[in-house]
């Protein structure tokens, strides 16, 4: 955060400093009306950019604020979002290994031999947990795994909302927890928070309302009355004829828990679980590097090129199925780079209204209405769910305040993964249920399931701001801290 004695002299009127906002989230409601899924190909990272613009003509206008101060904060703000964008592609090119070296299958492979009639959404919840916890990915988890286990669920009898409410449910929990998710990277940069400290704060209250979840797809299961077989024998068969499936292959993420136990670097953990995975894909999925187009060379070269290849580019195995294809398709690090242009994007709006000291007019006023934890936590998680309805985007959701209320959770003397938990508690899993958000729409289109349809049986979804403010009223494990300036 910049010091704020650079900018103490500036104290634009609530209604002037608002106004960027306001022009933001106009023109992101418009964009996602006329461009619906297609508004983070390029469009919303446009419009920040000019809504930055925006905001410095405002803020020149107001306090006389000079270019020079403005592109000096944004520099700030953007250097301040480096670590997290080399996490970022770290993490693309993990995903590209991991799936390559035949992990992700295996987890695949074991998750689909649980499936039962009677416990069919338990398990559906769970496996698209190990996909989405393994990936990183909802997203990628909903439109691969989730597609193959609506055609289970269907085939078993079981109603489209409850069978997109469980795979939904499991899958952004995975998402939430994830090392691998943007979203979890996002709201622990924001607010400056270690990714790994995050996680672990996370626990407190994803772990119970996961439980509950859980809980509630078990029970339903003997209730709901269902009629049909189904078997996934040509999915698994899919996945052998590609892929060594083999349990020894978990020894990787396994390794990879045990660095994050001994608290390792993010960065470094990430490098060495994607280089290992890598080698094991060279070295071990031959049938998979060899089915790989657009890869020049044979033999033991082929399958190097190709391992290398999936940590920093698209790969596609042909599996001969095609809902397995898609599943198994990576982008490795050039994956990121929509991500990164919407990170260095916001980092630029946010730079401009901090400069102009307009994230610090908002900041006082709003800090009026946080008197209690309860009351700070509920503000924060309010403005987040106001913006995923408003700009219908999720890593916005979780950028704004996030950068908003740093300030303001640090002044409190709260510590910052109280933030970053909020952020992800109330922003990341609740843009599913918004049929006009990016994420809702997706997953609606993806699954051919409405919003309104699978809304009610996304427990873990629409639990999870409730469970943080619960934990905010109760004052579990949330300490003051001294920050050190």
């Amino acid at each position: 955060m910049q010091n704020h004695t650079e900018i103490v002299n500036k104290h634009p009127r609530l209604w002037v400093a608002m106004l960027p906002i306001l022009f933001l989230v106009t023109a992101l409601s418009l964009n996602v009306l006329f461009l619906g899924s297609d508004a983070l190909g390029g469009a919303s990272q446009l419009i920040l950019i000019i809504s930055s613009i925006f905001c410095f003509a405002v803020s020149y206008l107001e306090s006389k604020t000079t270019w020079g101060e403005t592109e000096k904060t944004i520099i700030k703000h953007i250097g301040d979002s480096t670590p997290a964008i080399l996490i970022l592609f770290m993490i693309g090119a993990l995903a590209g290994a991991w799936m390559l070296s035949g992990i992700v299958p295996t987890m695949i492979y074991y998750g689909l031999k649980l499936i039962n009639p009677t416990t069919f959404l338990l398990t559906a919840c769970l496996i698209s947990s190990i996909v989405s916890l393994a990936s990183g990915s909802s997203w990628s988890t909903v439109a691969t795994i989730g597609v193959a286990m609506m055609g289970v669920g269907k085939a078993l009898g079981y109603a489209d909302g409850w069978i997109a409410g469980a795979i939904i449910s499991g899958a952004y929990f995975g998402d939430k927890i994830s090392p691998l998710s943007e979203t979890t990277n996002l709201a622990a940069n924001a607010t400056h928070t270690p990714l790994f400290k995050h996680i672990r704060f996370m626990m407190i209250t994803t772990v119970p309302n996961y439980l509950i979840t859980l809980t509630i797809f078990t029970i339903s299961g003997f209730f709901i009355q269902t009629q049909g077989t189904v078997s996934i024998d040509e999915f698994t068969s899919s996945l052998q004829s590609s892929y060594v499936i083999s349990p020894w292959l978990l020894l990787i993420p396994l390794g990879t828990f045990v660095m994050i136990a001994k608290k390792m670097p993010t960065l470094i953990i990430l490098l060495i679980s994607a280089l290992v995975a890598a080698l094991v894909a060279a070295l071990v999925q031959t049938n998979a590097t060899a089915s790989i187009a657009d890869i020049q060379g044979s033999g033991i070269q082929r399958s190097f090129m190709a391992a290398f290849n999936a940590l920093f580019g698209e790969t596609n195995v042909e599996t001969g199925n095609e809902a397995l294809n898609s599943l198994v398709a990576t982008r490795g690090m050039g994956g990121m780079l929509l991500t990164v242009w919407l990170i260095l994007s916001a980092m630029t709006f946010g730079g401009a209204m901090e400069a102009g000291g307009m994230l610090q007019t908002i900041s006082r006023h709003l800090v009026k209405l946080m008197k209690s934890t309860f009351s700070t936590v509920g503000v924060t998680s309010l403005s987040c769910l106001f913006l995923n309805v408003m700009t219908a985007d999720q890593y916005i959701s979780i950028l704004l305040p996030g950068k908003m209320y740093s300030y303001i959770y640090k002044k409190k003397g709260y510590d910052s993964a109280l933030l970053s938990r909020t952020l992800e508690d109330s922003a990341t899993v609740t843009s599913v249920l918004i049929p006009w958000n990016s994420c809702g729409m997706t997953q609606a289109t993806v699954l051919n399931v409405a919003t309104v349809t699978y809304l009610p049986y996304c427990f873990f979804n629409y639990l999870s701001p409730l469970m943080t403010l619960f934990i905010a009223a109760i004052g579990y494990k949330i300490k003051k801290v001294k920050h050190h300036s």
